[in-house]
């Protein structure tokens, strides 16, 4: 579950801020975000969230907020697989709402995107292109769909993707796959060195060591774990810092998929 609790994180930050808005289920008065098109079927890790929470309200009821044990589950989940740690920030408040609508609104990457639209995307929450491909190197863990890839990839690693596509056109229908085939289940930098070597999964993935601005530094991450790991640590400090709710904004929700009935 490591890649995705990462994952969890990074796209409830991306819409509306850290605040747990995608953990809220649907209600007669709510649309959430889960059932949204980046998520539905694809978000996963709701089910750990849900069972920490418990856990910790049983013994600090009221307290610990739902953003921030989805942004320490983050942390934790790079640690137990051989990545950085860090200190989260702590302190967030819960969301009363979410919006689907707003999750498919553009605020979330997607997998065919050009390297232009990664950039700005991730320059709307404050964050650098070199955050950005740090960030990105969060799919050394994981798997992915199998999509068409318009980027310059080896052509060998593309017939070996090919293969697992049974449509006769070979464009990819949805099979999973291992973001990084070396390492899979550790994470390190071998997802930059798949990439220098032409071996992106996805073209939003290739895109960053594609002739573009940002070949420098795949290149560098590729032959330095330590910058690697150093970058990436302080990415998900300033991306759990993306419009957090604090003092009296929002609640501590009791459970994390409900907003809290009025007292």
């Amino acid at each position: 579950m490591a890649a995705s609790l990462i994952r969890l994180h990074f796209h409830d930050c991306f819409v509306q801020g850290c605040d747990a808005s995608i953990l809220l289920d649907d209600t007669s008065s709510l649309t959430g975000e889960k059932t949204a098109r980046p998520n539905a079927n694809s978000v996963r890790g709701y089910n750990v969230i849900d069972d920490v929470k418990s856990r910790v309200e049983s013994q600090c009821p009221g307290v610990v907020s739902c953003a921030d044990i989805v942004a320490v589950a983050a942390r934790d989940a790079s640690e137990a697989l051989g990545g950085p740690t860090w200190t989260v920030n702590l302190g967030r408040r819960d969301s009363t709402s979410a919006s689907r609508a707003t999750a498919e609104a553009g605020n979330l990457p997607g997998f065919n995107d050009p390297l232009d639209r990664l950039v700005d995307l991730f320059g709307t929450k404050g964050l650098s292109p070199r955050d950005m491909v740090a960030l990105s190197g969060a799919h050394t863990i994981g798997q992915a769909r199998i999509y068409n890839n318009g980027s310059d990839i080896d052509a060998n690693f593309a017939s070996t993707r090919r293969r697992q596509c049974p449509s006769a056109a070979g464009d990819g229908n949805g099979n999973l796959a291992p973001l990084d085939l070396v390492t899979p289940n550790s994470f390190d930098n071998n997802y930059f060195r798949n990439l220098v070597q032409r071996r992106g999964l996805l073209q939003s993935d290739q895109v960053l060591f594609s002739g573009g601005s940002t070949d420098g530094i795949v290149d560098e991450y590729s032959r330095n774990p330590r910058v690697f790991n150093s970058d990436f640590a302080a990415a998900m400090v300033r991306m759990g810092n993306i419009e957090p709710l604090t003092g009296s904004q929002g609640q501590v929700r009791r459970v994390c998929t409900a907003v809290n009935a009025a007292a």
